[in-house]
């Protein structure tokens, strides 16, 4: 067979396989499509079907296959990326700047410290902390990893859970827009080399520069014309960003910072961020499951999963909890907020991708990040519904009583 026709067979299998799984089992309620893609992309990987079928595996997952796969994930990967960008809305943040820094330092402090405490006891064991991490860099990424809320996710599940034009679903987005521009300025931090600082500080200042051009240049086109020049910007700071050493990753989310919904329309934002999810999302998913690997043993990669995800909740759900008390919320919000703002998803594997290519974390410990992301978004949905079913019956008692 041609490569072509291997190429195309890959894909049948990345489409095929995660579409049953979900719609035979009904998966949606605690996994929608796209984790039963991440699901479904580990299982294609060399941990699972690698293992029992290696010469299968061998001849459809060759190098140039995999070659072209990686390319056509990076491209999905970077408007997806951008248009978790454009979703965050400053102005909002701004006008409520002192409820939402409170909240969303707590609720990125509190498991960004767990995760820290968890890092540091990995450090003592060999093959989890990459070959070109410092200490503080590894502790960082991975306190990070537990740190991290995947806000396109979020907005889904909210979505689903109907809450996401009400007014706590809004609060909500507020706390994770700012926890995303934190999360993508601390990776900035421990992708900085120091000894290419100066072609880092170059690109920041040609960023800032173009970017007041590139904002007076969109207010003056015409709608039709936007789309195209904003893909243009997208990949001019992907570039940008990976020759001064970041990732083609920060550049993306750079890129789609500085751009305002309303030159596009939310309609036409909320399509192609849809259809990026359906067309290319899904190759991204099988590259990321072609890196799982279990070779220091599954138990122990499972032990680390579930070190982090407990890391993750136990550390929302702290930070959630103190600011509640701090900022007065009603009896119940402060679990409901926590829950969802744990949600990981797909922010962070492309997280973790970018430790395990920067050689920040080993093989080994993106598998256990990649355990933690699956598990943390599966327990979103089933641990927040019933608990917003009560908070909603509360409120109804509450009204009528009164």
């Amino acid at each position: 067979m041609s490569t072509t026709e291997i190429f195309l067979l890959a894909m049948l299998l990345i489409f095929v396989a995660p579409y049953l799984v979900w719609r035979l089992f009904r998966t949606d309620y605690f996994a929608p499509l796209a984790i039963v893609q991440i699901i479904m992309g580990i299982v294609l990987g060399p941990g699972v079907v690698g293992a029992l079928f290696p010469e299968y595996h061998r001849f459809v997952f060759n190098p140039d296959v995999v070659k072209t796969l990686n390319g056509v994930a990076q491209w999905g990967v970077m408007l997806f990326v951008m248009l978790a960008g454009v979703e965050l809305d400053l102005k909002k943040v701004w006008q409520y700047r002192r409820e939402s820094a409170t909240a969303a330092g707590l609720s990125l402090g509190m498991p960004l410290l767990f995760g820290c405490g968890a890092a540091l006891l990995l450090v003592h064991y060999e093959g989890w902390m990459g070959p070109k991490a410092a200490t503080w860099q590894f502790m960082l990424g991975t306190g990070m990893g537990c740190a991290v809320t995947a806000l396109p996710v979020l907005v889904l599940l909210m979505e689903k859970l109907d809450i996401l034009r009400q007014p706590m679903g809004q609060r909500i987005l507020r706390y994770a827009s700012l926890d995303d521009v934190a999360i993508w300025g601390v990776l900035a931090l421990i992708m900085l080399d120091w000894e290419r600082v100066g072609r880092q500080l170059g690109f920041l200042l040609a960023f800032a520069i173009l970017t007041v051009l590139f904002r007076r240049l969109m207010a003056r086109l015409p709608r039709s014309d936007r789309w195209y020049v904003a893909v243009i910007w997208l990949i001019a700071c992907s570039f940008g960003a990976d020759w001064a050493g970041l990732h083609f990753m920060v550049g993306a989310f750079l890129a789609g910072v500085v751009m305002d919904a309303e030159w596009f329309g939310q309609d036409q934002l909320d399509a192609l961020f849809k259809n990026v999810l359906l067309v290319l999302m899904p190759v991204f998913f099988l590259s990321t499951g072609l890196r799982t690997k279990w070779d220091l043993g599954g138990y122990q990669v499972f032990f680390v999963g579930g070190l982090l995800l407990f890391a993750s909740v136990a550390g929302k759900l702290a930070g959630a909890r103190i600011a509640g008390k701090v900022l007065k919320w009603k009896d119940g919000e402060a679990s409901i907020i926590g829950w969802l703002l744990q949600t990981k998803g797909l922010i962070e594997i492309i997280f973790a991708n970018i430790l395990l290519d920067k050689q920040i974390i080993t093989s080994e410990t993106f598998t256990a990040l990649l355990l933690m992301a699956v598990g943390s978004t599966m327990l979103t949905t089933p641990v927040v519904h019933p608990k917003l079913n009560r908070a909603q019956n509360r409120g109804l008692v509450n009204q009528a009583s009164s």
